[in-house]
């Protein structure tokens, strides 16, 4: 399974959103310039989020993105489909009902091995993910990046924020 960017790009983003204080925003060409990412393309995923209920756009000079709801009730699946969509990256096509040995459809009851193993590794991974929420990655930043990054994002928020 290969994820877009733009999951990695809303993971990130609304964690760093997460840090805001209250009534604050940030507008996307900030988000992208932080993140060191496109404007434009981080615009359509910022988008994305906020018609997934993740985030909220804020008119206005002091406008921009925030969290639409608080980090501990947005999970890191959340933001996935919201990006991507709920559908399984699996299809299965029933390829066992093509070429010589395939029987009449009434002859299949059960899924396939490969469908039930692919839908279980689907399911585990969503799972995981729902676990975690945007407030745990916060603590797991605060706790891991360096401390001089830790630094240098805080001093660019005084500089946004003020």
């Amino acid at each position: 399974m290969k994820l877009s960017d733009g999951i990695e790009w809303g993971v990130h983003v609304t964690t760093l959103l997460a840090v805001l204080p209250p009534d604050s925003a940030l507008p996307a060409a900030r988000l992208a310039e932080f993140h060191g990412v496109p404007a434009a393309y981080l615009a359509k995923h910022l988008q994305a989020l906020s018609r997934g209920g993740i985030l909220e756009s804020v008119h206005g000079p002091r406008g921009g993105y925030r969290l639409a709801r608080p980090a501990a009730q947005i999970s890191v699946l959340d933001v996935v489909e919201a990006i991507d969509g709920t559908e399984s990256a699996f299809r299965c096509t029933e390829i066992r009902r093509r070429g010589p040995a395939a029987q009449p459809a009434a002859a299949y009851s059960l899924p396939c091995g490969v469908h039930r193993v692919m839908s279980g590794a689907d399911a585990a991974w969503r799972a995981s993910l729902r676990a975690v929420t945007i407030a745990d990655l916060v603590e797991t930043v605060a706790r891991d990046a360096p401390p001089a990054g830790l630094a240098a994002g805080a001093a660019w928020f005084q500089e946004v924020l003020s």
